[in-house]
């Protein structure tokens, strides 16, 4: 339903890849999650070796092996990189691994989608009378974000759609590759904001405000929303930028561009999660360069700062590091205790609204613990745990889905039927649009079926983990997965 992953890619190890490029002559350098490289697909052709003077625009991901060239955004695996290094050896330009063609086509598709609603849409501040732009900022919260500020980072407003547009620019030629429009619902007195992206989300890579940062800035504050970067650029004059998903996800696509930076604060909202997210992704980074911020009542997300008048400055220099020494005393602890004093609701995990006999029993979804389900065929676990799983899905918990017993074809339609609460199969008129309501969802299914080895299946877990930044992990069921012959072990 969601790219999965076929299978773990060949692990391989940051040992065997520093090896590997010393053995082919190919300088390098480390970095805080990739290792820098020339790159293959520029400058000199043939089968000469690789110039140290070159620039070191391709990066290799420590983790994975995957690389990234900034130059010429060819990307691929560990694999597909020595197949290159083999090519130039044998005199052949090296050519980046193609995408399918029918990628490459929506992709092309949704830039033209692109364009065409970026030039639908208006600066804000030139619409056409004064009221309908402050009804309009007054709308999205950001009264106190000045024009100079929506100007410098491009946004417009969609008129048709009442949303605003933030662009995403190739880092290359500033050619438009896609946008994101926000738009605001609200129902009874809660306000939620709803966001769409050109290309699809999977798809969609853009660090929006990377390309107004200049070359010589070395420190950067990752946001989880754009309105956020642009309250951080105003009222701090910190060089921002926002993740394309907020803090459920930081792709590792995204990490060359965070190379360059020697110090990375993560702000990435006022509740718990984005905090337990600013800690998974400051690992991603390297502990060693990255300072959060810690949610709380002193410190809202930065543009709720903003409009409070708060010291954004002041904010950010009381960052706690996110690297630390295997013994800490309370004085260091001091805040963080306060911080789950005052969070009581959401130190107990993220609420099903489904479900609220549950929340009682299990105090939500809590990162770190494992819950089992037992019961006698037929009783209906599968039906439970799918409804289970798609409430946390549904308020953004990265799922993955491992099912052993009942094929992923099976499972999806069990689930799009209980997340459009309707029996599709009498309305199949609607079928295309819950479908692609249901694939915005950050869910992923494991391939397997049937009896496994446990280490792959473990391996592509730690996989799925590092690449979508997975907090729920279903196996269902232990049985299937395991064999029968199993049964009598305590694995």
């Amino acid at each position: 339903v969601l790219p999965s992953p076929d299978g773990p890619a060949p692990s391989v190890s940051i040992t065997e890849i520093r090896q590997y490029l010393r053995a082919q002559d190919i300088p390098f350098h480390d970095g805080y999650s990739c290792l820098h490289t020339p790159s293959l697909f520029t400058g000199e052709r043939g089968d000469q070796l690789l110039s140290a003077n070159a620039p070191f625009t391709l990066f290799i991901d420590k983790t994975t092996g995957s690389f990234l060239c900034t130059a010429t955004l060819a990307e691929g695996t560990w694999q597909d990189f020595q197949a290159n290094v083999e090519m130039r050896h044998r005199g052949i330009t090296p050519i980046p691994p193609a995408s399918s063609e029918e990628m490459e086509e929506e992709m092309r598709q949704a830039r033209e989608d692109a364009r065409c609603i970026w030039e639908r849409a208006l600066p804000l501040w030139e619409l056409l009378d004064e009221k309908e732009t402050k009804e309009t900022k007054a709308l999205f919260g950001i009264s106190q974000v000045s024009d100079a500020t929506l100007k410098r980072f491009g946004v417009r407003y969609l008129r048709t759609a009442r949303s605003l547009v933030f662009p995403w620019f190739s880092p290359q030629d500033a050619t438009l590759r896609g946008l994101k429009l926000v738009r605001v619902e609200k129902k009874g007195g809660t306000i939620t904001y709803v966001e769409e992206t050109l290309p699809r989300f999977d798809s969609y890579r853009n660090l929006f405000g990377l390309s107004l940062i200049g070359r010589r800035d070395t420190e950067l504050v990752l946001t989880g929303w754009e309105l956020d970067a642009l309250a951080l650029h105003q009222a701090a004059g910190v060089a921002s930028v926002a993740l394309p998903r907020g803090a459920s996800c930081l792709p590792p696509t995204l990490l060359p561009y965070l190379e360059r930076f020697k110090r990375i604060t993560l702000w990435l909202g006022e509740d718990l999660r984005s905090w337990e997210a600013a800690k998974l992704f400051a690992r991603k980074l390297s502990l060693k360069r990255c300072s959060l911020v810690r949610p709380g009542n002193l410190h809202p997300r930065p543009l709720e700062a903003l409009n409070q008048g708060l010291n954004v400055t002041k904010i950010l220099r009381s960052a706690l590091l996110a690297s630390h020494k295997s013994i800490v005393s309370f004085r260091q602890l001091r805040e963080e205790v306060f911080g789950e004093l005052v969070n009581t609701d959401q130190v107990s995990g993220v609420k099903w609204t489904r479900f609220p006999e549950l929340n009682k029993l299990l105090k939500g979804h809590r990162r770190g613990e494992l819950t089992i389900f037992t019961g006698p065929t037929g009783s209906g676990k599968t039906t439970f745990i799918s409804e289970y799983a798609l409430d946390l899905c549904m308020q953004g918990v990265s799922t993955l889905w491992g099912s052993f017993e009942i094929n992923n074809v099976r499972l999806a339609k069990i689930m799009l039927t209980q997340f459009a609460g309707r029996r599709l199969e009498d309305q199949l008129e609607l079928y295309d649009e819950w479908a692609d309501r249901f694939e915005e969802l950050p869910l992923y299914f494991m391939t397997f079926h049937g009896q496994q080895n446990i280490k792959t299946v473990i391996d592509t877990m730690q996989h799925a983990v590092y690449m979508y930044d997975i907090t729920h992990v279903v196996v269902d069921n232990l049985q299937f997965m395991m064999g029968h012959e199993h049964i009598s072990v305590d694995r």
